[in-house]
């Protein structure tokens, strides 16, 4: 049997369509199994998606009023069990995280663990939540 050029181009494109298809159905089978659990978190400035703090409350040291033993706020849910939640209340880059506990939606931030959270140094609430 002679194969024509032509004949030959028409086969090679052939084999090669062939191909991509099989290459893009195996691509989807791997993206089909990617499943990624719900969760809400968030971080940033501005206006962020999953958490609204309400009601932040400062209880100031009872012997030096510069500084701060307690922040306390309330989320509009509760994070999940086991959420680890850190507060930051200066924007500078070498800030100090604060662990916070919570009961439901209150939040309690210790801030006299590490450096004493002082107000002078105090000027932005950060917080971030994650599961």
């Amino acid at each position: 049997m002679r194969i024509i050029p032509w004949q030959l181009n028409r086969l090679g494109r052939a084999f090669a369509l062939v191909g991509v298809l099989g290459i893009a159905t195996a691509t989807l089978g791997f993206a089909a199994s990617n499943t990624v659990p719900a969760s809400k978190a968030g971080d940033g400035t501005g206006a962020v998606s999953g958490y609204i703090i309400t009601n932040i409350t400062y209880t100031l040291d009872a012997t030096d009023s510069d500084e701060i033993d307690l922040v306390e706020f309330d989320l509009d849910i509760a994070p999940a069990a086991g959420a680890n939640i850190e507060l930051r209340l200066d924007s500078s880059g070498g800030g100090i995280w604060y662990a916070c506990t919570n009961i439901t939606t209150a939040i309690d931030c210790d801030t006299t663990v590490t450096a004493q959270a002082t107000v002078l140094a105090t000027d932005q609430v950060r917080v971030v939540v994650t599961d």
